[in-house]
């Protein structure tokens, strides 16, 4: 299980990865931060991008803010960091 922190841009035009900023990981996702449709637009991008379903991702810290804690299961820090550059 792995901690990941990332950075998230909503609103974006469209849904990617946009890079590490040293230890956090910035994404970009089209949702709008409203009722939750930025964090599952969140989980959907990193499920889609590690071969993984979405009940493995989950958001533990920042739902209401851009920079958020999420909780991987069944990978570690390592193995994402080299998965997501």
């Amino acid at each position: 299980m792995a901690r990941l922190k990332v950075k998230v841009a909503p609103g974006s035009k469209r849904n990617a990865v946009a890079g590490w900023m040293g230890e956090t990981l910035k994404l970009q996702v089209q949702a709008p931060p409203e009722k939750g449709r930025a964090n599952a637009a969140v989980i959907e991008l990193l499920a889609a991008k590690l071969p993984c379903p979405k009940s493995a991702v989950r958001v533990v810290a920042g739902a209401n803010s851009r920079n958020k804690t999420l909780l991987v299961e069944g990978w570690s820090e390592t193995d994402l960091r080299s998965a997501l550059s």
